[in-house]
């Protein structure tokens, strides 16, 4: 797979109309990015089949799930789901699967229970199911949605990598330790193009405030040294500041270069919007972002 080191992951790739999404991923590809990721959450479309409609739009294009949900599907669906992508688009499909959160999975009728022994249990699924499958032309990289030590440590001895969220450049490093040389890494890097602290840190907390009442995002946070105090009103400055990168495009480009600095393979960076997720708006920031992050 030849994805450079930069791609774009955006909620509304997946969840506008097909049209709309095509016709994204298609400036998306022709501006230099190297990916998209679509993801499997409530409002969204099934996650396998809006990368089959992005991947036959697209040349050259990766695209990666971000996550599917091991809930969504049981495991011999998403074995099934990974090999017909793979075999229809060698080479061009990034699988990232995950376990979600303890909430979402409630809403969806099952019990979260133990998560890392719920992941591993899902992947054996997953290859023995592919034993009765036709082997693709290429196989897909199988990325978990990791954060914590434990899930990272599944990702590097049961998969072939983690693709992270909600992370600044430190927890890159601790991942590429966990992981090892021989490991995808690929964050996921929330921006804004806008210069006024107070304007950006107002976009970053809208951005944040659903994130915060998870606790598996909590949880990584606290590992990383923040607190309560940072998760309180939306986000401290400093937290805003870690979480989204803000200001002109080569100070965004700036903290990309730092999560590739910190061992990352690829960093999906996520444009953020004033009113919240709007396509056309992300594709104006990733126009003038593009050149500062040498594409």
């Amino acid at each position: 797979m030849d994805a450079g080191h930069i791609g774009v992951w955006h909620p509304m790739i997946g969840k506008s109309p097909a049209g709309e999404g095509r016709r994204a991923a298609v400036e998306i590809e022709s501006l230099g990015y190297g990916s998209v990721w679509v993801n499997d959450g409530w409002g969204s479309k099934d996650p396998f089949a809006c990368a089959a409609v992005l991947l036959a739009a697209t040349r050259r294009l990766a695209v990666g799930t971000g996550i599917a949900s091991i809930w969504s599907r049981d495991a011999t669906a998403m074995a099934a789901g990974e090999v017909t992508l793979s075999d229809a688009f060698p080479g061009r499909f990034l699988m990232g699967i995950g376990v979600s959160h303890g909430p979402l999975v409630g809403l969806r009728g099952h019990d979260y229970g133990k998560p890392l022994s719920a992941m591993d249990r899902y992947l054996e699924g997953m290859d023995e199911a592919r034993k009765d499958l036709p082997a693709p032309q290429a196989q897909a990289p199988r990325l978990l949605a990791a954060l914590r030590p434990r899930m990272l440590e599944l990702s590097r001895d049961r998969a072939g990598g983690a693709h992270t969220y909600f992370v600044p450049p430190e927890h890159t490093v601790q991942a590429r330790d966990i992981l090892g040389p021989d490991r995808l890494l690929v964050p996921e890097q929330a921006v804004v193009v806008e210069t006024d602290p107070a304007r950006a840190r107002e976009i970053a907390r809208a951005h944040m405030s659903y994130y915060l009442t998870l606790p598996n995002y909590l949880n990584n946070l606290r590992h990383l040294g923040y607190s309560d105090e940072d998760f309180a009103d939306g986000g401290s400055d400093r937290l805003a500041d870690a979480i989204v990168a803000w200001g002109s495009p080569e100070t965004v480009a700036k903290r990309v270069g730092a999560h590739l600095d910190a061992g990352a393979d690829h960093v999906a960076i996520q444009p953020l919007s004033p009113a919240g997720p709007d396509l056309p708006d992300a594709l104006a920031q990733l126009r003038v972002l593009a050149p500062a992050l040498g594409l």
